[in-house]
């Protein structure tokens, strides 16, 4: 069988969108198509080329070895597709927008979404802001900055878009799981106001465990060293453990749980075309990632 010359975009599109979903049925609904025309577009896809990318399951689709090499190219085609339709469609769009984020989202999700939103607007220009949630806040009530991406507590009133949720553990450094049995657990965070270290001291509060502050940094590369120092133990996202440290079993060290740290997206009420732009890239970005680790 010869395979197609060219392959068409939507084909590609709804691949993607089954694969991150992780059912036909979902990504049905995230298409607006009917779920048969998804199973259809998929049929088709694995016609052209010719191999199957997908196993079924009566629960959630799975890929092939074949799929998964299939998958960067088409992330990488449709978004090529979306920078060309972005730059034929608004060439002249520029302009500043601000965005703030706090430090650990800004270093490790955020990056990648900026840079391929700059692929598509070369001349709209970021000005990014790192610092705790509520100076955040602060600035973004000021105005001082367009948009920003907040972690949510219930005692920060945040009345934003909700973006992304991760879990949050207890980490230490490696090989330093000693320090868990001292009386007054030894904790490595960042100053007031900080809402990892509040999520700390709340749950260990509750259930009665006693500890100290024994290392605060304003700074996540900071603390991260003074973790790998063996300095005390973190409350951080589960994905930014870094591979060198611990995540700790709560149950035998007798931690409480922690409940997830979300996300949200807050923006100013008049924005301009670039920052309406980028809230909308931001938003779809890490909507799309978020959907991908369910």
């Amino acid at each position: 069988m010869s395979l197609a010359r060219t392959i068409d975009p939507e084909l590609l599109r709804a691949f993607v969108a089954v694969v991150d979903t992780g059912s036909f049925s979902a990504a049905a609904k995230r298409l607006l198509r009917g779920q048969s025309a998804v199973s259809l577009q998929i049929k088709r896809l694995e016609e052209q080329l010719d191999t199957r990318l997908l196993n079924r399951t009566s629960r959630r689709v799975a890929l092939t070895a074949e799929g998964e090499m299939v998958l960067g190219h088409a992330r990488t085609l449709l978004r090529l597709n979306e920078q060309l339709l972005n730059r034929a469609r608004e060439p002249e769009l520029a302009g500043l927008v601000r965005i703030g984020a706090p430090e650990d989202f800004a270093t490790t999700r955020l990056p990648r979404i900026l840079a391929e939103f700059r692929e598509s607007y070369p001349r709209v220009a970021l000005e990014v802001v790192c610092e705790l949630t509520l100076d955040l806040l602060d600035r973004f009530h000021a105005g001082e900055l367009d948009m920003a991406l907040l972690k949510r507590e219930p005692s920060v009133d945040v009345d934003g878009s909700p973006v992304w949720r991760e879990k949050l553990v207890w980490a230490c450094g490696s090989e330093r799981e000693a320090l868990l049995d001292e009386d007054a657990l030894p904790l490595v965070c960042s100053p007031k106001p900080c809402v990892y270290r509040q999520r700390a001291t709340s749950a260990l509060d509750a259930v009665g465990r006693s500890w100290r502050v024994a290392y605060s940094c304003g700074s996540l590369a900071g603390n991260l060293a003074a973790l790998r120092a063996g300095l005390g133990l973190a409350v951080l996202p589960r994905d930014m453990v870094p591979h060198d440290m611990l995540v700790v079993d709560e149950a035998r060290h007798a931690l409480p749980s922690l409940s997830d740290t979300e996300i949200a997206l807050v923006t100013q009420q008049h924005l301009s075309s670039p920052a309406l732009r980028l809230r909308d890239y931001v938003q779809h970005e890490i909507e799309r990632v978020a959907a991908s680790q369910d």
